[in-house]
């Protein structure tokens, strides 16, 4: 995990943490796609919030449906929720994006998005939380 504000320890994330969100999370690892639950057929009016601390990452209004299996939006809820870093664990180098505030591992982002940014931020659902309602 790159160093992020309020980093916490890995007692802490373990504690706070459900295996699989820790596996994703921390580890930086990848949810199945279309996996029970990750919140990609979620279709109500909300915000998706970080399970690390609770900080508002994605809103509703810019989530797609982009046939990856992953939760997907053209931008996040502000530029300055989300950093981002290169990935080199595949064969070809991707951006990683992570939760601004504690650090916690979202997923990646592409440019082979919708309009009108051009991006897919493809997120594992597992680290998020949804809140319905308005945004």
């Amino acid at each position: 995990m790159s160093e992020m504000k309020n980093k916490r320890s890995e007692a802490d994330w373990r504690a706070r943490l459900t295996d699989e969100q820790y596996r994703v999370g921390v580890k930086e690892g990848t949810e199945p796609p279309f996996s029970a639950g990750n919140l990609n057929d979620e279709k109500r009016t909300g915000t998706y919030t970080c399970v690390g601390c609770g900080t508002p990452l994605w809103s509703s209004q810019h989530k797609f449906d982009s046939g990856t299996g992953w939760p997907s939006f053209y931008q996040p809820v502000a530029d300055t929720v989300i950093e981002t870093k290169r990935d080199f664990k595949m064969l070809l180098p991707r951006t990683e994006c992570h939760c601004a505030t504690c650090g916690l591992h979202m997923g990646h982002v592409f440019k082979d998005g919708p309009p009108p940014t051009g991006q897919r931020w493809c997120i594992n659902g597992v680290v998020l939380d949804f809140q319905p309602g308005e945004e």
